[in-house]
């Protein structure tokens, strides 16, 4: 019998809010799409894991352990979709955790995270509520992403350029991690004159980065440093998964993963 098992793999969240407001409306989705399917869910961060564990009791597979599960069930069939943003550290890490086991199935196809394609950036522009997006020349939105080290990164800069082609001037990308950072982006507001600032994180979930880094309380964060520039700023608690454009594409990406494996054979 031919088991066919679909692993939706996140980076992973402690905070239960963005889990199900988040992760778990894009796993019912891309799920929803392979009802022929059996869906197991995998985290690719340990420490998340391990917090999980410790403080709820709550255990999450990794790539490996969730395979190693699917092996021992007799599934010979496996469709693998990260919900990461970019194709970078964590994908790369997911297509090494899961080669050791392309000989253990019949087949393993592994799906794109959300942007592969230049076509993919104009997805994720579309799906941002204009509601978010500033009308007034004084008014910006400014998205922070995770950033990295990874050459990956380069999405972020192609991102806010694409924003600007397609008529958002006052939209900006900003990193926690990577370039451009966030120091570089606040002194453009400056510049500008710039009265009005909407922050929203450019990430899967609304998890510790957006809470703490971006609309903390502290004087460092991001809200904190925009207030004391005498800017009025708005936050968005919202992360991408919580978008239904956002949730669909990731469904396409991993038909797109199919098709493109039956194309190859």
């Amino acid at each position: 019998m031919n088991q066919k098992g679909l692993l939706i793999v996140s980076f992973g969240t402690s905070f239960a809010d963005a889990f199900e407001s988040n992760i778990e409306p894009v796993e019912r989705v891309i799920s929803a799409a392979f009802t022929d399917r059996t869906m197991r869910r995998a985290f690719g961060s340990g420490k998340i894991i391990a917090k999980l564990k410790k403080r709820d009791g709550l255990h999450i597979d990794t790539v490996t352990e969730a395979l190693e599960g699917f092996r021992k069930d007799g599934f010979t069939d496996i469709l693998i979709q990260p919900t990461f943003i970019i194709p970078g550290i964590e994908y790369d890490r997911l297509l090494a955790d899961a080669a050791p086991f392309r000989s253990v199935f019949d087949s393993l196809v592994i799906g794109k995270p959300f942007i592969d394609t230049m076509e993919d950036y104009e997805v994720l522009i579309k799906a941002l509520p204009k509601a978010f997006m500033p009308a007034k020349k004084d008014a910006a939105i400014v998205l922070m992403g995770h950033g990295t080290a990874h050459f990956a990164n380069a999405a972020y800069p192609t991102l806010e350029y694409m924003l600007h082609t397609m008529g958002y001037d006052n939209a900006y990308v900003a990193t926690v991690e990577g370039y451009p950072d966030f120091l570089q982006v606040r002194r453009h507001l400056n510049e500008k004159g710039v009265k009005t600032v909407t922050l929203m994180p450019l990430m899967l979930v609304a998890g510790d980065h957006a809470k703490n880094d971006m609309a903390g309380e502290e004087e460092d964060s991001w809200k904190s440093q925009l207030e004391a520039d005498g800017m009025k700023v708005t936050v968005i608690l919202k992360g991408l998964g919580s978008l239904e454009l956002v949730r669909r594409h990731f469904a396409e990406q991993a038909k797109k993963a199919v098709q493109d494996a039956g194309t190859a054979k």
